[in-house]
């Protein structure tokens, strides 16, 4: 199935390509409940991180949050009929749900991202990337941070990167993911010798150096998830 003609080129996809070149609603839904997964399984290691500099609500935050999506998307009276609508709807629960800064965050973000994608029932990679570099640049508008702050930030951007860098080589869904994935763990681990700039964490100044950062983990979470969805997990540290 082809896209609509019309729209800018950098929002084109290439849905008419058959395998893990076309993003429908089931695998975004496969993708958001593994998300969910992680969080509730990872919750008590968020808690830890924020604990050391934040307030130590994140883990918590997060867990609820995405288990509220689950019960959202998998309501069988809406059903989400896109790819669109599907992040549109999570980003939406994400920001009524989840308190402290985290929600509009990552709420803005999806939301954005589904917008982005608009309301075709199947995107390409290209297509899925352009939603997903318009869905950073509202998280950095939100959050008014950059890499290098110690935020999620440090995860999100490189892996945003990579991710497009993939699709823009003509790499398929699942390689784009898993570039995505491994980018986003490194950006991860590199938040811990980082003095933090923005958030509750730099308050502390030089006491948050040696200490990882709990949003850059948790989009770690996000981006292992996308690509065990897609088939192509990253083996992740210890």
């Amino acid at each position: 199935m082809r896209e609509p003609a019309g729209e800018p080129e950098t929002l084109r996809g290439r849905a008419d390509v058959p395998g893990r070149d076309v993003v429908d609603s089931s695998l975004v839904l496969d993708w958001l409940r593994r998300v969910s997964t992680a969080m509730h399984q990872h919750q008590h290691h968020l808690i830890d991180l924020d604990s050391a500099i934040g307030d130590g609500d994140h883990g918590a935050n997060m867990a609820r949050g995405f288990a509220a999506v689950r019960v959202t998307l998998d309501a069988p009276s809406r059903p989400p009929a896109s790819p669109g609508a599907a992040l549109t709807a999570a980003g939406s629960t994400l920001v009524s749900v989840v308190g402290g800064a985290s929600g509009p965050l990552y709420g803005g973000a999806f939301r954005t991202w589904g917008a982005a994608l608009g309301t075709a029932p199947e995107v390409g990679t290209l297509r899925f990337a352009a939603g997903l570099t318009a869905a950073l640049a509202t998280m950095q508008r939100l959050g008014a941070a950059v890499p290098g702050d110690k935020t999620m930030i440090d995860a999100c951007s490189p892996a945003v990167s990579a991710f497009r860098a993939a699709a823009e080589s003509g790499g398929d869904f699942a390689s784009a993911a898993r570039a995505a994935a491994r980018a986003a763990e490194t950006g991860m681990l590199a938040t811990i010798p980082l003095q933090a700039r923005k958030g509750r964490a730099a308050y502390l100044g030089l006491r948050s150096i040696g200490h990882q950062d709990p949003g850059a983990t948790s989009a770690c979470y996000v981006f292992r998830a996308l690509a065990e969805a897609a088939g192509a997990p990253a083996t992740p540290s210890p």
